[in-house]
């Protein structure tokens, strides 16, 4: 796998745990930052409004992208996070049209104590092709690599066991359950199961391995 980062020549200390934006290629599959260059492609924004009617997401992942006005805005945000090296937000895209197939997200929870949480999600056709395991192996890696990053958490709602597979695939052990930790897009609070996956923890069994620069 290849990545093409737009790197600065060299990161002080201070600087190490900032998100900056990167490009994942994952051969098949290509991990483009979202931002206010994609308000500008019907495609994808047509996309957004899709994954917030499809029911899964509006269950576990709402989001506030029912119209085209609000894609744009939510890309906005995307795009402040990125500014802020606060967060870094991925559109998981074919290699070969740019149809979109999912997003990961990653973002600091105590960024002085390098830690951050990681969320994702998929439309339809990309669902059963292993597009969120690998996509998230991928981030995971690569904030261990380039920014730091000691911990990072994968919370779910129990009853999404989708999302419990991809965080065991991708190395990120058990550790608890959290009690109406979170209200989701029905309206309820559920309780989540955390994961978590330490830069210390060796690689998962059936890893596809890092990008490489």
């Amino acid at each position: 796998m290849n990545t093409s980062a737009h790197l600065p020549a060299a990161q002080s200390p201070a600087d190490r745990r900032t998100f900056v934006r990167t490009t994942l290629d994952l051969g098949d599959v290509v991990l483009r930052p979202w931002g206010r260059e994609d308000t500008g492609s019907e495609t994808v924004l047509d996309g957004l409004v899709a994954a917030a009617a499809d029911p899964l997401i509006a269950l576990w992942n709402p989001l506030a992208t029912a119209g085209r006005g609000d894609a744009l805005a939510w890309l906005e945000s995307r795009d402040g996070g990125w500014d802020r090296g606060a967060a870094a937000s991925f559109a998981a895209l074919t290699a070969t049209d740019g149809a979109l197939l999912g997003s990961v997200t990653l973002r600091w929870v105590d960024r002085a104590d390098g830690l951050a949480m990681i969320g994702y999600w998929t439309l339809p056709a990309a669902r059963g092709r292993g597009v969120a395991t690998r996509a998230t192996r991928a981030v995971t890696g690569w904030a261990f690599r380039t920014a730091g990053a000691r911990r990072i958490e994968i919370a779910h709602a129990v009853g999404n066991e989708a999302s419990c597979r991809v965080a065991r695939r991708c190395g990120y052990l058990p550790e608890g359950t959290l009690r109406d930790s979170h209200r989701f897009g029905d309206g309820a609070y559920h309780d989540e199961h955390l994961h978590a996956r330490l830069a210390t923890d060796p690689e998962p069994a059936g890893s596809t391995g890092e990008p490489t620069a």
